[in-house]
């Protein structure tokens, strides 16, 4: 019987606000009992004019009533709290009645990531909304205590959210209401009074419209450059694969010639085999033969000579004397002589085949290191692109005129980095590097990695190009004018026009409107890019080719122009 009084009596130490047990319990003078924190915290809050209420007899007070704790209420809620920790185990809880409309929602413990109830003082259960003017988190139960106590206060409810303290100004306690668009952060009304004074203020709501359409444009700038990287790896894997096939290819086609030389030489060897061997059989033939007649012609004269000893052995002279002349006439009829050539071997054969194979060697080297150097040009091309001058400007290189390959209607001048046409002839030193025909001049240095440089021009146009030092430079045809040879490229510019020429090519470009003009050139990756310079920088043209020698920068003019090399500060 006693637990279930203390069961029941447990309700009667309830603060009616935080509807827990009373922490620091307080009686006001109406009788009812409240948290010292909770109804000061109410009464904070409470009517300006002076009247202050009793949350639940609505009985009212003035002036403020002085709070005194109660000492037998503290006692008592002790107590409860001590028998809550001796407590058996709990008995088995009975099966809950069915749900009607009219119970109150049942309490959610916190879980990972939740809110807590900042007024739960036992187990705390999961916060639904969060006050600004309380800054506290409640829970179900105790928010509804809340809009009890506080209906029609105006107090600024929201989603429960653990950024609570987030909200508010660490240095004035006060809500960041507003926003200061010149220190582009939130601050509390202390912080306009005092930090912020004469600053650009608006509110969080118009801020945050202003910043959300500023983070809408960088959306659909990320999205776009997303876009760009994605086509750039499906065109990288594209080229990537492009350069398996290609190298595929490359290797059956080398393997077919080579193997096709292989037989080509084997062919040739046969034949020459061939050939020593039918010398070897003809002269071998002719050799026998001969050999043959030598032997019977050997075997002949042994035959007279064994005829002559069995002669001179007889006794009969007469026999002898008519013997012999008969002798005589056979012996004197054989009277052939042989001669057999000292030259029996191949010896120059063998040096002709010597020197076939060490010229076929030498030229397998001399090709093999040219295709090797080819080879090596050969790559899948990862070139950076940028998008800003910024980015352009890592790269600047300061250039300067050339006097040597300068036309002789063209005037130096600032350190030779402006050029000015004129009609007037000034008669320069004659220089095997001098343009003699069009108007045009080179710079002293080479590009031969990465550079990048600016050309401004005036009056009616110029044309901004590369060349390689080989260019021609004397008479009037296209090998020595810039962009109509294959050994230069250059970008036209004038008021109504814009065009990109390389080896008598043209490419209409749309008109330019800056009258500066960045060149950029990565030489390894075979990449030049002309662009338009001005508050912003965009790309006009670009190609993509194999650089075989270095490039010089050079300009090109017709009459009463200017060009400047930009000398620019990092």
């Amino acid at each position: 019987m006693a637990e279930a009084n203390i069961s029941v009596n447990q309700d009667q130490f309830k603060c009616p606000v935080c509807l827990d047990l009373l922490k620091d319990p307080v009686m006001i003078p109406c009788g009812h009992n409240y948290c010292k924190k909770c109804i000061t915290d109410v009464w904070d809050q409470d009517d300006p004019k002076g009247n202050y209420r009793c949350p639940v007899c609505k009985q009212s007070f003035t002036p403020r009533p002085v709070l005194g704790k109660n000492m037998m209420v503290a006692e008592m809620v002790e107590k409860l709290k001590k028998m809550r920790l001796q407590a058996t185990p709990l008995p088995a809880i009975p099966a809950d009645p069915p749900a009607s409309s009219a119970d109150p929602p049942a309490s959610v413990h916190t879980g990972s990531g939740d809110v807590q109830c900042d007024s739960c003082t036992e187990i705390k259960q999961k916060a639904v909304k969060s006050c600004l003017e309380c800054r506290s988190s409640y829970c179900q139960n105790h928010l509804e205590q809340h809009e009890n106590l506080f209906r029609g206060k105006g107090h600024n409810l929201m989603d429960a959210t653990g950024r609570l303290q987030e909200m508010i100004c660490p240095r004035h306690g006060k809500m960041l209401e507003i926003y200061c668009r010149t220190d582009q952060q939130c601050i509390c009304m202390m912080c306009l009074v005092v930090e912020h004074k004469n600053h650009d203020i608006i509110s969080n709501a118009v801020a945050r419209t202003e910043i959300q359409k500023h983070l809408g444009e960088t959306q659909i700038k990320l999205n776009q450059t997303i876009q760009k990287k994605e086509k750039g790896i499906e065109e990288l894997r594209e080229a990537v694969a492009s350069h398996k096939r290609y190298a595929q290819t490359a290797v059956e086609d080398s393997e077919r010639i080579f193997t096709e030389l292989i037989r080509s030489i084997e062919k040739r060897r046969s034949e020459v085999t061939q050939l020593i061997r039918d010398r070897e059989r003809a002269a071998v033939s002719r050799a026998e033969i001969k050999l043959e007649r030598l032997e019977k012609e050997i075997d002949e004269l042994r035959r007279k000579d064994a005829e002559l000893k069995q002669l001179s052995e007889t006794q009969d002279h007469v026999h002898f004397l008519q013997s012999l002349s008969s002798a005589s006439v056979c012996l004197s009829g054989s009277t052939d002589g042989y001669t057999v050539s000292s030259h029996l071997s191949f010896d120059d054969v063998v040096k002709s085949v010597s020197q076939l194979r060490d010229k076929l060697q030498q030229i397998c080297r001399d090709e093999t290191e040219r295709i090797g150097e080819t080879v090596k040009t050969i790559q899948v091309i990862i070139a950076p692109e940028y998008e800003t001058r910024e980015e352009f400007l890592q790269y600047f290189h300061p250039f300067t005129l050339d006097p040597n390959t300068v036309h002789c209607s063209l005037y130096l001048s600032e350190d030779n980095t402006v050029v000015t046409s004129t009609s007037y002839n000034y008669r320069y030193p004659d220089h095997p590097d001098r343009f003699d025909y069009w108007m045009e001049v080179l710079c002293r240095e080479s590009v031969t990695a990465r550079c990048y440089w600016e050309v401004e021009w005036s009056g009616d146009g110029s044309y901004t190009s590369v060349a390689y030092k080989s260019i021609m430079r004397k008479g009037k045809s296209n090998m020595s004018r810039f962009g109509c040879n294959d050994q230069s490229w250059r970008l036209y510019c004038c008021n109504s026009s814009c065009s990109f020429w390389y080896n008598n090519i043209e490419t209409k470009l749309p008109v330019v409107s800056s009258s500066k003009i960045g060149v950029y050139v990565d030489h390894s990756a075979g990449i030049l890019s002309f662009l338009s310079v001005s508050d912003t920088i965009s790309l006009i043209h670009r190609i993509q080719t194999t650089f075989t020698q270095p490039l010089y920068p050079g300009i090109g003019l017709g009459y009463n122009m200017t060009a400047k090399l930009c000398h620019l500060t990092m």
